[in-house]
């Protein structure tokens, strides 16, 4: 049977809630806010709004859109203290170079008019919503240390020991986080590895997809067919490749180094987008039984197809070809041809996954940076998966070449009279979607049937004029 749990209550520290309830102020307006925490929003239960010396506020280590980094940073380097300044200083680098352009934005904004709308914070004084606006805030004091609109931040402070309701839990902060994220208004949007990491998080805390995705405006009123389609799309753009990306770190013995894959919206160098095309790929073609069949790629295959997958997106550019990312939306049609899915398998075989580890220190003997290992690991790699990778894309193209027209008309009539062709199985909101699809068959039909009665009757007068 299983046990009845009371849910975590996040720990308060106590100095911390005295020094913000002695140095609070009730100068700011508006003067009360209904902030969408517990069931506030229904019954319009309005909270104060404080004025509270910025200095006392604090960065989240648990905030959504700096889950990335978090991650990787206490993986790599060690546990980020929240009460310590030092770690407050890295969570603040952190927030400046995830979306520096959405920040610039909000600097200008906050520039002209001040802070428009209060942020919420614990307390004790750490923000759940709010941490970009304190970060711009913060940055703006030091350029005009006599500007008062920059000294203080208006808050709603939830509750804390002794108050009505008690303390919010660890799921309840998750909740308004996710609340105040989907619902934001020209707020920074978060990248989606972070949006991924945070909703993992927030799964892990008991927080199903469906409840976060119940916070989302786009899904008020929605069926239950229209929401298990959220979820599934939800799980094909973040949870599927934050899968991929787990196991691709796994491959380079790099478990939870999240930062490897990608900084953020403004890494040019950012893995992501290749990480959600290649989860796309495995899942509608290399995880069905029917499409490996298709394709001709057996069950035991598919490991050293993925393992060449992570290689080519560790290179992060393969000369003289597409992107990463599309090559990953294109990985099933170059195994579709022997010579292609041999190419791909001999990246598997050629390239070793870690350097050797005398390759891993500099002359001092010191650990290399990671940007200098990806470095070395792309020198000596680059040549082995560059050319295999060519040679897949031409064997592909040659097959496309080979195509006749007669096997694209018969490929296509054995679609249309495939056994899942069920019209009754399409969902009710895709029908009109189905009808322009079927009515773009027919015009198009009707189109090559014209064009091959006029080749026969133009054929026909050639052969009368020859006779």
């Amino acid at each position: 049977m299983a046990r009845i749990t009371k849910e975590v209550t996040r720990q308060i520290i106590e100095d911390f809630a005295e020094e913000i309830m002695d140095r609070r102020s009730q100068t700011a307006k508006p003067t009360k806010e209904v902030i969408n925490f517990r069931d506030d929003m229904l019954g319009g239960f309005e909270r104060e709004v404080w004025q509270v010396p910025i200095d006392l506020l604090r960065y989240r280590k648990d905030n959504g859109r700096i889950a990335s980094d978090v991650l990787d940073y206490e993986r790599n380097i060690g546990p980020l203290d929240e009460k310590d300044d030092h770690a407050q200083g890295i969570l603040r680098d952190f927030l400046e170079k995830k979306d520096p352009e959405r920040t610039g934005v909000l600097r200008k904004a906050i520039a002209h008019t001040g802070q428009q709308q209060p942020a919420i914070i614990t307390c004790d004084g750490f923000l759940i919503n709010g941490n970009r606006r304190k970060m711009v805030m913060d940055g703006l004091r030091k350029e005009n240390p006599n500007d008062q609109r920059y000294q203080y931040m208006k808050v709603v402070i939830l509750p804390g020991q002794g108050d009505i309701g008690g303390p919010p839990t660890l799921l309840e902060i998750e909740k308004i986080e996710n609340r105040y994220q989907l619902q934001s208004d020209g707020k920074s949007e978060y990248y989606g590895f972070d949006r991924a990491l945070s909703i993992k998080r927030k799964m892990d805390l008991g927080f199903t997809i469906e409840e976060q995705l119940a916070d989302d405006p786009a899904h008020v009123g929605a069926t239950s067919k229209e929401l298990k389609k959220a979820v599934d799309r939800c799980k094909r753009d973040y949870l599927d490749p934050l899968e991929c990306v787990d196991r691709y770190l796994q491959q380079f013995r790099r478990e939870g180094l999240y930062r490897t894959v990608s900084k953020g919206v403004a890494d040019p160098d950012g893995r992501w987008q290749a990480f959600l095309d290649y989860s796309n790929t495995f899942n509608s073609y290399f995880k069905s039984p029917k499409r490996r069949i298709e394709i001709g790629i057996e069950d035991d295959e598919i490991g050293d197809l993925e393992e060449a997958a992570f290689d080519i997106i560790r290179l992060r550019a393969v000369p003289d070809m597409p992107k990463v990312h599309s090559i990953m939306r294109n990985l099933h049609k170059y195994c579709r041809t022997d010579e292609g899915k041999r190419a791909i398998k001999l990246i598997a075989e050629k390239v070793a996954p870690v350097l050797p580890p005398e390759e891993l220190i500099d002359p001092d003997g010191k650990e290399l940076p990671i940007e200098s290992i990806d470095a070395k690991w792309a020198a000596k790699n680059i040549e082995t998966i560059t050319y295999n990778v060519k040679k897949a894309s031409l064997s592909h193209e040659s097959l496309k070449e080979r195509e006749t027209p007669i096997d694209l008309l018969q490929d296509a009539c054995k679609k249309l009279n495939h056994k899942n062709m069920d019209l009754t199985a399409i969902d009710i909101n895709d029908l009109d979607t189905a009808r322009k699809i079927v009515v773009s068959i027919i015009s198009r039909a009707q189109s090559l049937e014209s064009d091959i009665y006029h080749f026969k009757k133009m054929l026909k007068k050639l052969t009368r004029k020859k006779s």
